[in-house]
C-alpha cells in the first residue's frame, strides 16, 4: 500500500478543521481528501491558508471531490483549487437522485459526459474519475448496471472505489475488483456494522470494527495501481475514536 489518507467529509460535524488536522497527524495519517464544501467558497488567499495549515501539520491533499456542476461550469476555478492545494486526482463523487438516468442508454451518456468533463483536468496532468455509492449497482432493465455503463461511456475514467457502498449496493466487491481493478486509482476504506448495530451512525463502523473483509480486499487490490487508501465514515459520533481505531486496524492488513 502506498499511503493512508482521511476523507475530511467524515469530520464535517466536528469543526473546526484546525483541531482535526493535528489529530490526524498525531495518529499517523499523512494525507487527507478534500470535498466540495471545504474549498468551494474559498478565495485564493483562503485556499493558500488551507494549504499552509495542512503543510504545518505534515499533511498533503493529493485527492479531492468536486461536484459535476463545478467541473463543467467552473473548470478554471476547480483547476485553481487543485493547483493551490496540490491535488493529483479529482473524483466526481455523486449524482442527485433527480438527476440520475433511468436506463442503460442514459447512464452510458452520463459516462460520456464525465469523460468530456474530465478532459481539461487530464490535460492538466491530473487523474480524473468517478466515486461510487450504492445506486450504481442496481440492475437495469437490460441486465447491466449503471456502473458498467458509466465505464463504457467514459473509457478514460479512473475509479475511486468505495467498497462499503459496493457491498450496500448488494454487489460483490471482489468480482468488481477482478473486472475493473485496472481502473482503480483510489479506494475508500470504510466499514459496515453488523445488522442492527450502530444505528446512530447510519450502520457504519470504524475500519476493522465491522463486517467488511478488509484483509482480503487489500490482498485483492495489491496487483492494481491503487495510489491512495482513504479512511471514511459517513456519520461518526466520535471523531477521535474513528481516527485512531481506523488507522490502527488498517495497519494490520
Amino acid at each position: 500500500m502506498t499511503s493512508l489518507g482521511f476523507q475530511l467529509y467524515s469530520a464535517r460535524n466536528f469543526q473546526p478543521f484546525s483541531k482535526i488536522f493535528p489529530l490526524l497527524s498525531k495518529a499517523g495519517y499523512r494525507e487527507v481528501e478534500g470535498y466540495g464544501a471545504l474549498y468551494a467558497s474559498l478565495d485564493e488567499s483562503g485556499l493558500q491558508a488551507l494549504r499552509d495549515e495542512l503543510d504545518g501539520c505534515g499533511l498533503t491533499m493529493p485527492t479531492g471531490h468536486f461536484g459535476i456542476d463545478m467541473l463543467e461550469q467552473e473548470t478554471d476555478r476547480a483547476l485553481t483549487i487543485a493547483r493551490t492545494l496540490g491535488l493529483e486526482a479529482i473524483y466526481c463523487p455523486y449524482l442527485m437522485p433527480d438527476q440520475r438516468p433511468t436506463d442503460a442508454a442514459g447512464w452510458f451518456a452520463f459516462g460520456k459526459r464525465l469523460q468530456e468533463a474530465g478532459k481539461p483536468f487530464r490535460d492538466a496532468g491530473l487523474d480524473f474519475g468517478w466515486h461510487n455509492h450504492d445506486f450504481e449497482f442496481a440492475t437495469l432493465a437490460d441486465g447491466s448496471t449503471p456502473q458498467e455503463q458509466i465505464f463504457a461511456g467514459g473509457p478514460d475514467l479512473s475509479w475511486e472505489a468505495d467498497i462499503a457502498w459496493v457491498i450496500r449496493g448488494k454487489a460483490d466487491p471482489f468480482s468488481w475488483i477482478e473486472s475493473y481493478g485496472k481502473r482503480i486509482t483510489s479506494v475508500h476504506v470504510k466499514d459496515i456494522a453488523p445488522a442492527g448495530e450502530n444505528t446512530d451512525e447510519d450502520g457504519w463502523a470504524d475500519v476493522g470494527h465491522g463486517t467488511v473483509d478488509w484483509k482480503g480486499l487489500v490482498a485483492a487490490l495489491k496487483p492494481f495501481n491503487v495510489r491512495h487508501y482513504i479512511v471514511e465514515h459517513d456519520n461518526p459520533n466520535d471523531i477521535d475514536r474513528l481516527i485512531t481505531r481506523s488507522i490502527a486496524s488498517f495497519g494490520t492488513y
